[in-house]
C-alpha cells in the first residue's frame, strides 16, 4: 500500500490570522505550509510519516505540494528515506488544482498500481486512532470484494453538519449515500472528466469524489473518535496544545 499526503494548499485563512495577530507569539508561522507547522515535538506531517512507517501500513509516502512550498517540503523530506515529493506547479490559491486532481497527479506521476491511503496534510487524529487497525479493516473488506474502498468518519456536533458530509450506512458498514458540501487511476480520471467544467469547489472537496464513488464501488465506513483539522489559528493552537500537554505516548501515536 502507498500513502499520498495532500499538501498543495496555501493556508490562506491561517496566514491571514497569523498576520492579524499582534502578540508576536506566532510570527514563526508566517509563510509556512500547514503540514509543516510545528505540532508538539515535530512538524504536523511528520506525525503521519512516523506512524505510517512504524505501523508498516505502507512502503512509500508520496507528498503532493505546490511550487511555492516545494523547496520547504524537499528540505523536510530529506530526513526520511521513504518520502518523495511532487509539485502541482501552482503558485497561488487561485491556481490550485483541487484535492482529487492532486491525488490523480500522484497516482500518475509515481505510476502507482497499488492500494492508496489518501491523507489530508492539515489533519491529525485523536490518540486512539490506529493505522494498523484501519489496515486490517481494509484487508477484511478487500477479502469480500477486490474493489472495496474504505473511508473514515466521526460524529460531529449538530451545528457542524452543514460543513461536513452526512453519511447513511447499512448494517454491513457499507456507505449507502452521502450528502456533501475500477482502479484508483481510472476512477479519478473519470470523475475529473465529468467535473471538467465544474467550479474548483466541486473538484477540491474529496467528499464529492466519495459521493460519486458510492454507486460504482463498495465503500465501507470505519468510525473514529475525532480529528484535528488545522484551518485557522485557533484550530492550530488547539491541535498544538493537545500534542504538547495531552498526548500520552508519542512513540505509538496512530500506529
Amino acid at each position: 500500500m502507498k500513502a499520498v499526503i495532500l499538501a498543495a494548499g496555501y493556508g490562506t485563512r491561517l496566514q491571514r490570522d497569523v498576520s492579524a495577530d499582534r502578540s508576536g507569539r506566532f510570527d514563526h508561522l508566517v509563510g509556512s505550509a500547514k503540514p509543516l507547522l510545528p505540532v508538539g515535538r515535530c512538524a504536523l506531517i511528520s506525525h503521519w510519516v512516523r506512524a505510517l512507517t512504524a505501523s508498516g501500513a505502507v512502503d512509500s509516502v508520496y507528498v503532493v505540494t505546490n511550487a511555492l512550498y516545494r523547496a520547504a517540503f524537499e528540505e523536510w523530506a530529506a530526513h526520511f528515506t521513504n518520502v518523495q515529493i511532487v509539485s502541482d506547479q501552482t503558485r497561488s490559491n487561485d491556481e490550485r488544482l483541487g484535492a482529487v486532481a492532486c491525488l490523480q497527479l500522484a497516482v500518475k506521476h509515481f505510476k502507482i498500481e497499488d492500494h492508496v491511503i489518501a491523507i489530508g496534510g492539515d489533519t491529525l487524529f485523536k490518540e486512539d486512532f490506529s493505522l494498523s487497525q484501519v489496515k486490517q479493516k481494509f484487508s477484511d473488506f478487500q477479502a469480500k470484494c477486490d474493489d472495496s474502498c474504505l473511508v473514515l468518519s466521526y460524529q460531529c456536533r449538530d451545528e457542524e453538519t452543514h460543513k461536513y458530509g452526512i453519511l447513511e450506512v447499512d448494517r454491513e458498514h457499507v456507505l449507502v449515500s452521502m450528502c456533501s458540501q475500477r482502479t484508483v487511476s481510472l476512477c479519478l480520471d473519470t470523475f475529473l472528466e465529468e467535473k471538467e467544467k465544474a467550479p474548483i469547489e466541486e473538484k477540491d472537496a474529496p467528499g464529492n469524489f466519495v459521493s460519486w464513488l458510492i454507486p460504482r464501488k463498495p465503500v465501507y465506513v470505519h468510525q473514529i473518535s475525532g480529528r484535528f483539522d488545522v484551518g485557522n489559528l485557533p484550530s492550530y493552537i488547539e491541535c498544538d496544545l493537545y500534542f504538547k500537554e495531552n498526548l500520552q505516548d508519542a512513540e505509538s501515536y496512530m500506529v
